[in-house]
């Protein structure tokens, strides 16, 4: 008899409103074919800690910003972990998967990453500039992101948010991962127009920046999105390292670049069901 097949629970939120963005059609996209390789059942997020244990592996996708879900998101969270189930991205993310701290520890360790502080006795640190950046510690998607004149940062930085000089950098650019691989860069030439991304020709030193930081998560496994700016000399810098559940704009791709991905993430999902499982 042939080998039962694996089967992947997928977990995304089909119905996220997200600005001027389908995410739904990116899943739609990616299950189709990920079913040519795994039994697999799709989710909502709210629904992940009722079903996950009928599952070889979890994954989870677009499933929208946890502050909407904290507290069943930490259930999910400390399900997978007690029962040592497969989730994918791992739940050992260092990046956004934990917060914004790390910003404040890159910052700190002088990676390159926009100037950032959450204290007041810290605002020294950042460089002088006549707008900032505040947005939530546990923010996600812009959520609750305001860009304030430098006078009116008195009382902001209470270690609830994060402080950053607003940067008038030439544009946006985002490196993509699976497993440790990179697969595609994307950009935004417009600034005024985040997400009309178009494929961007990483050089070999945007390479060594973006790989920089993937290094530093030690993630492994999984899908991983370094977003990064190109400030006014030149340098880039990192806005966020996406290690939850990053969008992955497949539709700004030529058709060869998007099979490329999809090929590479089936492969990656092959190998992590059949690694052996975490001890629970």
């Amino acid at each position: 008899m042939p080998a039962a097949r694996p089967s992947v629970l997928y977990v995304t939120d089909l119905a996220y409103p997200a600005r001027g963005r389908r995410y739904c059609n990116e899943d739609i996209l990616l299950t189709s074919r990920l079913r040519e390789r795994f039994d697999l059942a799709l989710c909502h997020p709210l629904d992940a800690v009722a079903l996950m244990d009928g599952f070889d592996a979890v994954v989870v996708r677009n499933s929208g910003p946890v502050l909407g879900y904290q507290k069943e998101y930490e259930a999910f969270r400390e399900r997978a972990l007690t029962t040592g189930a497969r989730v994918y991205n791992p739940l050992t993310g260092k990046a956004d998967m934990a917060g914004k701290q790390y910003l404040l520890d890159l910052s700190a360790a002088g990676f390159p990453v926009i100037p950032t502080v959450d204290r007041a006795a810290d605002l020294h640190r950042l460089p002088a500039a006549e707008r900032y950046v505040v947005k939530p510690k546990l923010g996600a998607d812009s959520l609750g992101l305001r860009i304030l004149p430098a006078g009116r940062l008195d009382g902001l930085a209470d270690g609830t948010v994060l402080v950053q000089p607003c940067v008038d950098f030439a544009y946006e650019v985002s490196f993509y991962f699976v497993d440790d691989d990179f697969q595609y860069a994307l950009y935004a030439p417009d600034p005024e127009r985040r997400w009309e991304l178009t494929p961007y020709p990483a050089t070999a030193a945007d390479l060594e920046f973006a790989r920089r930081f993937v290094d530093w998560n030690g993630l492994g496994r999984g899908i991983q999105r370094v977003d990064a700016c190109r400030a006014p000399d030149g340098e880039l810098l990192l806005v966020e390292l996406e290690d939850l559940n990053p969008y992955l704009s497949l539709d700004a791709l030529p058709e060869e670049a998007r099979e490329a991905f999809v090929g590479a993430l089936t492969s990656s999902l092959v190998r992590f069901v059949q690694q052996a499982p975490v001890p629970a």
